[in-house]
């Protein structure tokens, strides 16, 4: 089971009445709005360092989002999880206050980045104190926002995940579960949903959403001041389990873990010729509901994924999903860690990337100049297909990119069939230039762990 200790906020009083009202359900957005569908997870970056971020790299790489880690008052404690156990709804973590989340709003938007909340709400902490705004709190009685009737009656840990019922009444890792059926419940949480929707955010990232019914989600989207405000739900598949994944596309986008786990075992066991198909017709989701991702948070730490310290492999499964259309994309960028608790370096502060264990992932030359390619070759099919029946794999995007991926422990040379115009591209994963000559082949050789991708409007490097 993935280890998870959630964060969750505290509602304003004057927000908590108004979201009482239950607008109309709308169909969920089939996929992030407009034309940039990558999204930075920034792991525990406070507000001012995302916020330069978003100015110097994300909006110039073509970075559609950001998101940023759950920004309501938690428990105190170094561990990053931490913040993944709220206390109140208001705006004060350890990453920032009110005023420093609307300036990182604010900025990111001003640099043509949208900004997606991780959002707790499934429960609250799981004992007792005084938070990191001040706010004193029991497990089950957190003063002018929830008392104990504000909770489910299982008070035991989820167990059986072939029982719904334990599943979504019980008590995830021990947090306190808020009782999603109750209507107090349900506008307490919108209410909070609407404060970060009034300091501007574009979207909520729903932590733990398989520990809610689908049904209750839906009516707490509907009380929102933008109902059609993007979501992307956590909702983890498990063969044979109570709570399926496709249960909640019509909320919105679901995070398609079985993606992130099936790449792991392709790049470490099999052969990437199998991608060939990767996607829809693995059975996962369809494309236009599902949140794709090498790695997250927690399964870096847990190892059912591939991390930052698989190297290549890391990085070529990022090239990969990046080139194929399949979902909507999110960069894991986190820090180095040994003891999977470890919170971040400097309580979140980044002074500079691949400095005091921060990874920045997102700004690796050969995952950030992706995003550009993605977003070249967006509506794209897939075309030109090759492999070599084993690590090597070569496909087109239509007329508008093309991209070979070598995973072998030899170079790889050879002449590749593009549907490209003729002409001269820059191979963007290593700024040198190849020629595409007027059959639309071209001739490289790629060293073993090395990609090369071009695409249509990149001919200088």
């Amino acid at each position: 089971m993935v280890r998870r200790i959630l964060a969750w906020a505290a509602a304003l009083a004057t927000a908590l009445t108004a979201s009482m009202i239950v607008m109309p359900s709308t169909e969920a957005a089939a996929s992030p709005p407009g034309a940039k569908d990558v999204t930075a997870v920034l792991f525990e970056w406070n507000f001012a360092s995302v916020a330069r971020e978003c100015t110097n790299t994300l909006g110039p790489a073509g970075y559609g989002y950001v998101q940023v880690s759950p920004p309501a008052e938690h428990i105190q404690g170094a561990q990053w999880w931490t913040s993944y156990q709220p206390v109140s709804y208001r705006i004060a973590g350890r990453l920032g206050d009110r005023t420093a989340f609307r300036t990182m709003v604010t900025t990111c938007q001003a640099a043509g980045v949208k900004v997606v909340v991780d959002t707790v709400i499934n429960h609250m902490s799981a004992g007792s104190g005084t938070g990191t705004g001040g706010s004193s709190y029991t497990k089950y009685n957190y003063p002018g926002l929830y008392s104990s009737f504000d909770f489910d009656d299982c008070t035991s840990q989820v167990t059986n995940y072939q029982d719904r019922w334990n599943v979504q009444r019980c008590e995830l890792v021990g947090l306190a579960d808020l009782d999603t059926g109750e209507p107090y419940v349900r506008g307490a949480i919108a209410g909070y949903m609407n404060d970060l929707l009034s300091l501007g955010v574009d979207g909520f990232r729903i932590d733990a959403a398989k520990h809610m019914d689908a049904g209750d989600l839906a009516d707490i989207k509907s009380r929102l001041t933008n109902p059609n405000a993007y979501w992307k739900q956590e909702v983890i598949y498990g063969t044979g389990e109570a709570v399926q994944p496709a249960e909640y596309t019509r909320n919105g986008d679901v995070q398609e873990f079985r993606y992130a786990y099936d790449l792991k075992r392709v790049f470490n066991n099999e052969n990437l010729a199998y991608l060939k198909n990767y996607g829809e017709g693995w059975g996962y989701l369809g494309s236009g509901v599902a949140g794709v991702f090498v790695d997250n948070h927690d399964t870096e730490r847990n190892g059912s994924t591939l991390n930052y310290k698989d190297n290549a492999s890391y990085t070529l499964a990022n090239v990969f999903m990046l080139a194929w259309p399949y979902g909507a994309p999110d960069i894991n960028s986190g820090y180095e860690w040994s003891d999977a608790d470890a919170g971040p370096p400097n309580g979140g502060s980044v002074g500079a990337c691949w400095q005091n264990g921060w990874k920045c992932q997102h700004a690796w030359p050969e995952i950030r100049s992706m995003v550009g390619f993605r977003n070249a070759t967006r509506g794209q099919a897939v075309t030109d297909w090759w492999d070599n029946g084993g690590d090597a794999i070569a496909f087109g995007r239509g007329s508008r990119g093309f991209v070979a991926i070598n995973h072998e422990s030899a170079q790889v040379s050879r002449t590749y069939q593009t549907s490209l115009p003729a002409g001269t591209y820059c191979n963007v994963q290593n700024n040198t230039t190849v020629s595409v000559n007027s059959s639309g082949r071209l001739t490289a050789t790629l060293g073993s762990g090395t990609a090369l991708a071009v695409y249509a409007g990149k001919s200088s490097c």
